[in-house]
């Protein structure tokens, strides 16, 4: 079992930037494949961003590339994603995912492919 708890969100203004948190229980992030998703008020989840179970392989969804950055502490078990430059279609619930059953240094972007998952935290961009 993976316990995630995402921290982070809140109330920012367009170009400002913020830093989300997952912190992991249960197994180490060493062991498990990450990723960010979002999920906009009356649209599907979609990722934002994916990091290998090694930590050297990412993957951005083409709307944050340049503006995201996903990483980890392993020695505080945590996932972060920082967001720059942010706009208000970034608007979303914002989840942590883990999978444990990992081909290699692969990355998922696909959210059927995780088993584990947090609560989520709102991030809401004003214009």
């Amino acid at each position: 079992q993976v316990q995630l708890v995402e921290s982070g969100g809140g109330l920012v203004q367009t170009g400002e930037s913020l830093r989300l948190s997952c912190t992991a229980s249960g197994r180490t992030l060493s062991e498990l494949a990450m990723g960010w998703f979002r999920q906009a008020p009356g649209k599907g989840r979609e990722i934002a961003a994916a990091l290998s179970k090694d930590g050297a392989n990412t993957y951005y969804k083409d709307s944050v590339k340049g503006r995201a950055i996903i990483s980890r502490d392993t020695a505080k078990n945590t996932l972060y994603l920082q967001m720059n430059n942010v706009r208000p279609e970034d608007t979303a619930l914002y989840y942590c995912a883990a999978l444990t059953t990992v081909y290699g240094n692969s990355v998922y972007a696909t959210s059927s492919r995780y088993a584990y998952w947090g609560q989520g935290t709102q991030v809401t961009v004003s214009s």
